[in-house]
């Protein structure tokens, strides 16, 4: 078990192989694809396909609405760079006073071979409600790019859409305090 995940190693293990048959229409995936709201969350963004057989060269991840402090693990040969924001709301963080955060994320200058599977980590706190949370993900290829951001009309499934974005499944708070 991970200091990021408060279930156990087999529902980590079933959460990820269901994220992963979703891969058939979703080529760009977040596991694991359930949190509860409030709480602090290790997100990884897979990418299970190049842009029409070209390599991935760049990965870029929208940080939703609401999210907040999140940070990127760097990736060897890959190129890190964070987009901070001011925010709307100023909000307190260990005692601090925070006015900006981060709203995008950027993994640029390295290989993802079309045959090859991979993660972009990003850790962060949810927001508070519980609500589907859309994490729009551009990937850049060699040839191409696909842009992971349809966001599903209230009734529509997923699958209907041409490049959904990943979408994560805040559930309510079991309990309350601090999560990380």
């Amino acid at each position: 078990m991970t200091p990021y995940c408060s279930i156990t190693l087999r529902t980590c293990t079933g959460l990820l192989a269901l994220a992963l048959a979703g891969a058939a229409s979703a080529h760009a995936i977040l596991v694991p694809p359930q949190a509860e709201a409030g709480s602090f969350y290790k997100a990884a963004i897979g990418i299970t396909h190049g842009c029409g057989g070209s390599a991935t060269r760049e990965v870029i991840v929208t940080i939703p609405a609401g999210v907040a402090g999140a940070k990127p693990m760097p990736k060897p040969g890959w190129t890190l760079e964070v987009e901070r924001s001011k925010l709307a709301q100023p909000r307190v963080s260990h005692g601090r006073s925070v006015t900006e955060d981060v709203t995008q994320v950027r993994w640029s200058g390295g290989t993802l071979p079309n045959a090859y599977y991979d993660e972009f980590v990003i850790v962060a706190t949810l927001p508070d409600a519980a609500a589907p949370l859309y994490w729009k993900v551009t990937q850049i290829c060699d040839q191409g790019r696909i842009d992971w951001t349809d966001i599903p009309a209230d009734g529509q499934a997923a699958s209907e859409l041409k490049s959904p974005a990943p979408r994560l499944e805040l559930t309510p708070a079991s309990h309350t305090g601090h999560h990380h």
